[in-house]
């Protein structure tokens, strides 16, 4: 049985009146790299918070490491490492003196050639002080900084946000190479999907609050399709196949976006409804995403998107 590192039930925050996370039940096993994703003011943020015991929940709970995240103990909080967004360092210190800073915090499990392994993959300069460093660069320390002490999960929000995308891609790399040891668990939530489905197993993707998918990758990229058929007349004017999350018209053609049907399924029905052709196509994660976190009622803005 594949042991659960993150747990949450019913795990809800309001502030105020205002709902940012909606009764969240998630669970993350030992040794993936999940994606955890939605659109702005999701609540992701908010989520991670109260999974690391930074804020307290509203209702429900969340576990990491098998203990409760309200009262995490030393202990169990030198075994996850956190990297915020904005990678926020001491600036008036060197890379130097962060490292003997944050290596005080774990006497017995830092690494000191895993970190200098870092910094040399990196090429940062060792004595030059934090303030004088790039965004890039300061994502890179911060990087070294968290898996240095071997965290066994590493809980990263919005890493990569506002590098360029050379600095990006060797962050990532850097990730990749150094996340890779055994047990290790990712959560990792990120606004570009191509990173997430760079580096990925598993995808989590909340929206406004509500957890609306958590399976492998190659799960959600099977299941969200688009389907384009043709009709010699007006299309049907009911369209009742299964998983239909969106049905666009024109004069004589249909656009599908639909969760969860084979595609013997959508044959069948193109059949029955005396479709002349038809074609399922292909996207990438992020038209997946945004197809299947879109509202319901979502109209087109401009004329010429109708064209």
């Amino acid at each position: 049985m594949t042991e659960t590192v993150l747990q949450t039930q019913g795990l809800t925050k309001y502030y105020g009146s205002t709902l940012a996370v909606d009764h969240l039940d998630l669970k993350i096993p030992r040794g993936s790299i999940c994606g955890f994703v939605g659109r702005n003011g999701a609540g992701k943020t908010t989520a991670i918070k109260l999974m690391l015991g930074l804020l307290r929940p509203t209702a429900g709970s969340s576990r990491l490491l098998g203990c409760d995240s309200a009262a995490l103990t030393p202990a169990i909080r030198q075994r996850i490492g956190y990297v915020t967004e904005g990678h926020r360092l001491f600036r008036w210190m060197s890379i130097n003196e962060l490292q003997k800073f944050q290596r005080a915090f774990f006497p017995k499990q830092w690494d000191d050639k895993l970190f200098a392994d870092m910094i040399e993959y990196f090429n940062l300069p060792r004595k030059r002080k934090i303030k004088h460093l790039s965004n890039g660069e300061r994502a890179q320390v911060s990087l070294a900084l968290t898996l240095a002490p071997n965290p066994e999960l590493l809980i990263m929000d919005d890493p990569t946000l506002g590098l360029d995308a050379a600095i990006r891609r060797q962050f990532l790399e850097g990730m990749i190479e150094l996340i890779m040891r055994q047990g290790r668990t990712v959560l990792f939530s990120s606004h570009i999907l191509g990173d997430v489905e760079r580096v990925s197993d598993r995808i989590v993707v909340i929206d406004k609050g509500v957890l609306r998918a958590n399976c492998s990758l190659e799960e959600f990229r099977a299941a969200v399709k688009k389907v384009i058929l043709s009709f010699a007349d007006s299309p049907p004017a009911e369209v009742d196949i299964d998983g239909m999350l969106h049905c666009r018209r024109s004069e004589n053609d249909l656009e599908l976006i639909l969760v969860g049907p084979a595609d013997e399924q959508i044959a069948e029905w193109a059949k029955k409804n005396r479709a002349q052709k038809y074609q399922i196509v292909k996207m990438n994660l992020e038209d997946q995403f945004i197809e299947f976190t879109a509202p319901a009622n979502h109209r087109r803005l401009f004329q010429w998107e109708d064209k």
